[in-house]
């Protein structure tokens, strides 16, 4: 019998930020052994995993923030075989009554793993969902600081001399755009050398950010198509609601174990509120709200387009129902529609040629 069988199973939690890590060991039986505080890099990590593993058999971990300040550990933890677990910071009440410290966060996530309140697993960020969720997270930014571009410039024209804003106000913004990219002075007063260059400055800026987006919309095109093709089939879904979709399920979308489970997800699940007699659904504002997001999308583009989604609609409304609730219909049966086919398409994106 090796030492590895004989010796009592350890519970590892890890409270994590951006420069340090502090952990805390606690036995099966719910006993304090140690805390230890390391730097959040790959020699840290190897510390804290060789630390741990000294009070016996390293089997479980639960690490707050797993998709980001733990993200590193996380790997190295899997990387070693230790059964990974995401943590939920503790509610307010819960800090009221036993305070706030980095040791005790760590303490408090190893003891959610024992009792079994830690049951999320965390995603594996290493394949085409991940490649997803970043070029979408760079096209929200693009798409943000574009709109506030021309927002500017067109505010700079309102107030502008009459005669500026007539010559350079354009209905479309990218004839606004090009009229002000093409400016070389506007006059020689420093008002109007000033404004000269600031609406040229926020021109470019547009132009750039365009093409950006063009750049990324490529990107997610080619991603969605290669990695997400059974969703892109289904109508109403694009590149960039499918790559919402498939990033928020990861790269490991069996810790999903139903479409309830997206659902929850991706806020799109109603949750009871009910009392006495009362029997109701309310809203779920929780989840994750650019994945809602995407199936609002997909839910507007049917109900305008989809001769399916309409006669339902239409059905509904007679029914008594309201256009925001019907919307919300449409969001659940999405997710149903949806979650197989990520699931199939995920599947054959990482199976090994």
């Amino acid at each position: 019998m090796n030492d590895q069988s004989i010796r009592s199973e350890v519970i590892l939690g890890v409270d994590t930020h951006l420069d340090a890590h502090v952990g805390a060991v606690i036995s099966e039986a719910g006993k304090l052994l140690g805390t230890l505080s390391v730097p959040a890099d790959a020699a840290g990590y190897l510390k804290l995993l060789i630390w741990a593993n000294s009070f016996g058999c390293l089997l479980r971990a639960g690490v707050e923030g797993t998709g980001t300040y733990g993200a590193g550990l996380t790997r190295v933890l899997r990387d070693h075989e230790i059964d990974v677990l995401e943590v939920n910071r503790p509610d307010r009440s819960t800090r009221r009554l036993r305070g706030k410290s980095d040791p005790t966060d760590a303490e408090n996530a190893a003891r959610s793993v024992i009792s079994g309140s830690a049951t999320a697993i965390p995603k594996t960020q290493s394949g085409a969902a991940e490649a997803m969720r970043a070029v979408s997270v760079a096209r929200r930014s693009a798409v943000k600081a574009k709109t506030q571009a021309i927002n500017q410039l067109r505010a700079l024209l309102v107030s502008a001399p009459q005669e500026i804003r007539e010559r350079l106000w354009k209905g479309k913004p990218a004839e606004c755009v090009d009229g002000c990219a093409r400016i070389r002075s506007l006059g020689s007063t420093p008002l109007l050398q000033t404004l000269t260059t600031t609406l040229r400055l926020l021109a470019k800026r547009w132009l750039m950010l365009a093409e950006e987006l063009r750049t990324l919309d490529a990107m997610l095109d080619r991603l969605t198509s290669e990695h997400a093709s059974r969703l892109r089939e289904r109508f109403g879904v694009g590149p960039q609601t499918a790559a919402v979709l498939v990033a928020v399920a990861g790269d490991n979308p069996e810790r999903l174990k139903s479409e309830a489970a997206l659902a929850a997800l991706c806020g799109a699940s109603p949750l009871q509120a009910s009392s006495g007699k009362t029997v109701r659904h309310r809203l779920n504002r929780g989840g994750d709200r650019s994945a809602n997001n995407a199936l609002w999308t997909i839910a507007m583009v049917r109900m305008r387009s989809d001769p399916r989604t309409r006669a339902y609609v239409e059905r509904r409304t007679k029914e008594g129902m309201s256009n925001k609730e019907i919307h919300r219909c449409l969001k659940r049966y999405i997710v149903r529609e949806m979650y197989p086919l990520i699931l199939a398409d995920l599947t054959d994106s990482t199976r090994v040629p």
